[in-house]
């Protein structure tokens, strides 16, 4: 009898059905002991020369062809990029727009590129918003110590003083800092609709305050301490076992190959730690500490928030643990596709009525612009944003977020004028009647 393991030399054939090893007319156990014995041995000097071969490998040749090193200009000018008379990104020199694909078959080399000047774009937000809006910056935590990681927002000079309304800008979660809506937009559109900055400018111009949030400045990111290397490990003695062995020379196979895909592509990321912002350490957290701490003590009569994304889940949480403060100093909010979700944040009934009187949400859809849309949960009504992407909602429904506003004080005003009235009515009723009496 013979085992289906045919050993023609050093070469074995294997049968598989069904998953599993056939083994036919087999005389003794020892056989096939035999046949997988030297299986083994063939596959080990197989995974021997496969070595053998890398280590021929020329490595100086294939480092020519290993990417570019990560270092990348620290400016605009640098970049050889500039914001023309439109807001849009500029090349200097050939007048294009911002190209991802810079070097071919290189994507990791690209999208660090891509972010590098992605934060060369956030520190350019922060000056316009300073320079070109003249706001100003405010860090939090408000009692933070020096030795503490902080945040910050953007106040206009009227924020906390402006006795009839305050505009409050909650961005989505991502990349994009305080001032921005897209990063995507600023780069491959123009800052108008990547930017809150036209917000800001027309706020300003019908005379409200402007808070911009700043939701994803969560923590400070640092650098991890260099490991210090292991003591080398004391020889193992001659005799060891086979298996034993055999471990060993598997990790020793798994060391040479870390040391080769090292070599191979020795740019490795810098291993980071993250050290959390005191009471901002989330969107919702930062949220709400900007409402105890600058919403809730402005001298505005009217509130008004803006929120994208995320920024709307953070609101609804603002509510879910402010609910009778939001009510009481909150005018009209604008969501543009938010994020949020009543059930799943277990929102009350409360709430849930006052977002359908008071609230608006401008989805990506494909319908006209403020086209009213069917309600997927009973909380604010929800219209269309006149575009399908996600991105462009806060810029398409720009003017129709305004007019929501300004319709929103028109009712609250004209509420108060008829409570007014009423109550003077009846003043002077009850007067009439005791000088009848």
């Amino acid at each position: 009898m013979r085992c289906a393991f045919l050993c023609t030399g050093r070469t074995l054939d294997r049968c598989k059905r069904s998953g599993q090893l056939l083994i036919a007319g087999v005389a003794s156990l020892a056989d096939v002991a035999s046949c997988l014995r030297e299986w083994r041995d063939v596959v080990k000097v197989k995974i021997t020369l496969i070595i053998d071969l890398l280590s021929r490998i020329d490595l100086d040749e294939l480092m020519k062809k290993d990417e570019p090193p990560l270092n990348f200009p620290k400016t605009l000018e640098e970049f050889e990029y500039a914001f023309n008379e439109y807001g849009q990104l500029r090349h200097i020199k050939t007048g294009e727009a911002f190209v991802f694909n810079a070097r071919e078959d290189l994507h990791r080399w690209n999208q660090k590129r891509y972010e590098a000047l992605g934060e060369i774009i956030t520190q350019y937000v922060y000056e316009l918003l300073e320079k070109k809006c003249n706001m100003t910056k405010e860090i939090l935590p408000v009692d933070a110590s020096e030795d503490e990681p902080t945040s910050f927002i953007y106040l206009s000079s009227d924020a906390l003083s402006n006795p009839s309304k305050l505009l409050v800008l909650i961005q989505g979660s991502g990349v994009v800092r305080a001032g921005q809506w897209a990063r995507r937009l600023i780069i491959n559109q123009d800052l108008d609709s990547g930017t809150q900055i036209p917000y800001i400018t027309r706020a300003m111009e019908e005379g409200y305050g402007v808070m911009v949030l700043n939701p994803n400045e969560n923590y400070l990111e640092v650098e991890k301490p260099a490991k210090s290397s292991p003591l080398p490990s004391p020889p193992e003695p001659l005799d060891e076992p086979a298996e034993k062995r055999e471990r060993k020379d598997d990790k020793e196979g798994k060391k040479k190959r870390e040391f080769y895909e090292k070599y191979r592509n020795p740019q490795k990321e810098r291993e980071t730690e993250r050290i959390p912002i005191r009471e901002n350490a989330s969107s919702e957290e930062h949220v709400l500490y900007v409402w105890d701490h600058f919403v809730s003590k402005a001298a505005a009569k009217n509130v008004f928030i803006m929120a994208h994304s995320y920024g709307g889940l953070s609101f609804v949480e603002l509510m879910n643990q402010r609910e009778a403060q939001v009510k009481n100093r909150v005018c009209a909010v604008a969501l543009t596709d938010s994020a949020h979700n009543i059930w799943l944040q277990e929102t009350s009934r409360g709430t849930q009525d006052w977002m359908q009187q008071c609230c608006c949400n401008w989805v990506s859809s494909p319908e006209p612009l403020d086209t009213p849309l069917e309600p997927m949960l009973p909380d604010c009504p929800r219209v269309s944003a006149g575009t399908e992407r996600h991105e462009l909602t806060s810029w398409t429904s720009f003017e129709s977020i305004f007019r929501f506003f300004s319709e929103a004080l028109e009712a609250e005003e004209d509420e108060e004028a008829e409570t007014s009235n009423t109550v003077t009515t009846r003043s002077s009723s009850l007067k009439n009647k005791h000088q009848d009496l």
